[in-house]
């Protein structure tokens, strides 16, 4: 490789074979150098010259060259002849100036040497202004042009190979060389079985036996080697393994005899000493005795180790032990060596001291007093029966400097109160007495101490008296609020809430205490509910059926909502007034309420009229409806004689939304004078006139319903026997109905006959009736009706009028 300056670009150019097919043998050296950056002709060993297989895979990498440059580049396949898609745009990455290119075969390659054999490609570089064009020659040779295997074992004669028989197991003897870049392989061993267990790795390691080698001195095993490369070649060669003799090896130790002396106390497993032999791959043993109870011997190193313990007072022939132990060759087991060891245990205080119990684990209610006795320990040491102790307790976990139990001599003791309720209670108190014996070396034993406090339901649960405001609108399932119980026992607040609710309106959750709303509110109705919460905690003591409860009283106020319109008394009203000619005259008033607000306040309602009212005639005052002067003049303003006014009275409430509701007032007027003006004649004036009322009675038959019924039944009675006796006897069906016919209609003539008599004398009278009241009356004027155009009489005094 060699680098190059040349106006901001330095070249580094480097050739591959195509992915790796080619291998050292076949590669050349290309240096590439730019001497004048200005021109083509300035570059130097080009076209660049790669050769690839037809069998190269899609995305291939064919070519890779680096170069520097001070500026963000371009590399551009400019051009392939002859034209072709199989290649794919260089793509380059770097970072600073220094930038690393790759020519790569496209997804659409599929290379045939005997089609094309040479593409060349035009490689368009751009860096800082400049351009460069870089030609690259692309040769494609058939697959089989090159062998896949290397080295002598894939000759016709194969490769031999040499080992020893004392080779280790799985042991590197051999590996097969194959063409540089070649991927995608398989190895195997196609041997027959009496060729032994070698194997063949990926790498192409040749390895010797899992069991290795011993006593297959002097023979010679053929291996058979075959290589694929997934597309359809292989080779295959023959390997011949020679396995030699091992040298002669001497096994022997320095000394023929060794001793340890060891302590009593030392603990099986613990190592006692350590022989060595002479020799390469030595392996010790123990002969004698056998089986050794007490001590093992390491067949690697020769370390000696203790296997149990060694007990002089249970076993007093532990004192002193004799072992042989052999060290041997193991690949040939008759080369060894014998060594005498002598193992002395000296006596020591061994046996820790014993104590009843050994082990204290109890349960305690969280009551119990301080000064109670949890134990008392009684301790013997097996090593000595003169022996006195030393107890000391020790703590663990508490870091309070008055501890949870005190130890006076063997008696364990309650030392404080053992709290369960506190914020952060201990459930398990653990500890551990120390019992130290008086021998050389002392000889300490552990007294493990578990105190589980158990809970003691001491307090009853408490929640304080509350009142809650809830609006009488509020949905179902509203939350009200939370009954905020306590109790003192651990764990804290573990309560179950009831209600006594004889509404029904409320419930509360039995864990959370929250108070929810289960029916509609009507402050109307109930303002007020009192409500006793009943408390019982739980889990609080390891009788499940003991439980303390408590309860306290929750005040709920309902918030009044205006909810209700105003209702008035009547909602419907029919007034006949006379039309004098007065001004704030009162018409009626308006009594209304308002179920919100038993207690009306003046202003409490707004009454506005808001239909009917002509000509503006009406007003409201508060609650009271007013008129003004009504004109009845021919030549002016007319007034109408019935008024259907509409009046919206609406609630004046602190709070949203408002209501309202419509009253009905029908007044009818009277005109009380009509005047025409004359030219010569004025009406003389009439002071305080008395309006005249006429009243006519018409009559009309209205029979009770009753006598409708019995009337309906009669009849059809009557026909049913007519029908039958005319099915019956039918020679005097016709007499019988003409006498019939003949009857009912002298009935229905007399009938007639009485009705008109009966409405005529009605109308007679009625006529009479209006005469003599109109012959009572004086018409002092007359005038012309403004809607129909008929002319009319009239009086000014009394305001009656005659049609002509």
């Amino acid at each position: 490789m060699k680098l190059l300056c040349l106006g901001g670009l330095i070249f580094a150019l480097e050739m591959w074979g195509a992915s790796g097919l080619l291998n050292f043998g076949d590669c050349k050296s290309l240096v590439h150098e730019l001497l004048s950056p200005g021109t083509i002709q300035a570059l130097r060993g080009l076209p660049w010259i790669v050769n690839i297989s037809e069998k190269q895979a899609p995305g291939s990498v064919i070519h890779i060259f680096s170069f520097n440059c001070s500026c963000p580049p371009t590399v551009e396949l400019d051009s392939v002849n002859p034209p072709s898609s199989f290649f794919n745009q260089p793509s380059f990455s770097g970072y600073y100036t220094q930038y690393l290119a790759k020519v790569t075969l496209s997804s659409a390659a599929r290379l045939d040497a005997q089609q094309v054999n040479h593409y060349q490609l035009n490689l368009k570089l751009t860096c800082m202004g400049k351009k460069w064009n870089l030609p690259l020659s692309v040769e494609v040779f058939k697959a089989h042009d090159h062998p896949i295997c290397l080295g002598r074992v894939f000759s016709t004669a194969g490769d031999k190979v040499q080992v020893l028989e004392t080779v280790e197991p799985q042991s590197l003897i051999y590996v097969v060389l194959l063409r540089r870049g070649l991927t995608g392989f398989k190895m195997m061993l196609t041997s027959p079985r009496d060729a032994g267990s070698f194997s063949i790795n990926e790498l192409g390691q040749v390895l010797t036996p899992s069991q290795g080698l011993i006593g297959s001195a002097y023979k010679h095993f053929l291996l058979k080697i075959l290589v694929t490369d997934g597309q359809g070649s292989s080779c295959q060669g023959t390997l011949t393994v020679e396995v030699l003799p091992n040298p002669s090896n001497k096994v022997s130790f320095r000394i023929q005899f060794q001793t340890f002396n060891i302590s009593e106390d030392l603990e099986a497993g613990r190592m006692v000493g350590q022989v060595q032999a002479n020799g390469s791959r030595v392996r010790y043993e123990i002969t004698e005795p056998v089986p050794c109870p007490l001590y093992s011997i390491s067949s690697v190193d020769g370390l000696i180790r203790t296997t149990a313990p060694l007990d002089l007072g249970r076993n007093p022939g532990a004192a002193v032990t004799e072992i042989q132990v052999m060290a041997y060759d193991p690949f040939q087991p008759s080369i060894s060596a014998q060594l005498s060891v002598t193992i002395n245990v000296l006596p020591t205080n061994t046996w820790a001291p014993r104590c009843t119990p050994a082990l204290l684990v109890t349960q305690v209610p969280e009551t119990i007093p301080v000064g109670s006795i949890l134990m008392t320990l009684a301790c013997s040491d097996p090593d000595s029966s003169s022996s006195t102790f030393h107890y000391q307790l020790r703590h663990h976990n508490e870091t309070k400097s008055n501890h949870s139990f005190r130890l006076h001599g063997p008696v364990l003791e309650v030392n404080s109160a053992l709290d369960y309720d506190s914020s952060a209670p201990s459930v398990q108190y653990r500890a551990t007495i120390l019992v130290t014996d008086s021998g050389q070396p002392p000889q300490t034993s552990e007294v493990p101490v578990l105190v589980t406090v158990t809970p003691v339901n001491e307090y009853a649960p408490i929640c304080p008296s509350h009142t809650f405001r809830v609006r009488e609108d509020a949905p179902h399932g509203t939350l009200i609020g939370t009954v905020l119980g306590s109790d003192r026992d651990y764990p804290p607040n573990s309560i179950e809430y009831h209600i006594s609710d004889s509404s029904g309106n409320f419930y509360i959750d039995p864990r959370s205490g929250k108070l929810h709303l289960l029916a509609s509110l009507d402050y109307e109705k109930e303002k007020t509910y009192m409500l006793v919460i009943f408390l019982t905690d739980r889990d609080q003591e390891q009788d499940s059926t003991h439980h303390r409860s408590g309860s306290c009283t929750i005040t709920i106020e309902v918030q009044n909502v205006n909810d209700y319109a105003p209702e008035c008394e009547p909602p419907f009203q029919e007034i006949t007034i006379s039309s004098a000619p007065s001004v704030n005259a009162e018409v009626t008033r308006l009594m209304c309420s308002d179920r919100d607000r038993p207690e009306q306040a003046p202003g409490a309602f707004s009454f506005t009229i808001v239909g009917g009212n002509s000509n503006g005639r009406f007003y409201m005052r508060d609650n009271i409806l007013f008129h003004d002067v009504f004109s009845f003049q021919s030549n002016g303003l007319l007034d109408s004689h019935t008024y259907e006014l509409l009046v919206r009275v609406a609630d004046n409430g602190p709070t949203l939304p408002l209501f309202s509701t419509t009253a009905v007032v029908i007044v009818h007027v009277i005109p009380w004078m009509t005047t025409v003006p004359t030219a010569s004649t004025k009406p003389p004036m009439v002071s305080s006139p008395t309006p005249l009322l006429v009243t006519r009675i018409e009559d009309y038959w209205a029979p009770e319903a009753w006598f409708v019924v019995v009337l309906t039944v009669t009849g059809v009675l009557l026909f049913t026997i007519l029908g039958w006796l005319l099915c019956r006897w039918p020679g005097r069906m016709a007499l019988s109905q003409q006498t019939h016919g003949q009857s009912s209609q002298t009935l229905l003539l007399d009938s007639t006959r009485r009705n008109e008599n009966s409405t005529g004398d009605l109308r007679k009278k009625k006529n009479d009736e209006t005469s003599s009241i109109l012959s009572l009356q004086q018409f002092d004027g007359r005038a012309q009706d403004p809607v129909t155009g008929r002319d009319y009489l009239f009086s000014s005094s009394t305001g009656a009028r005659r049609w002509l």
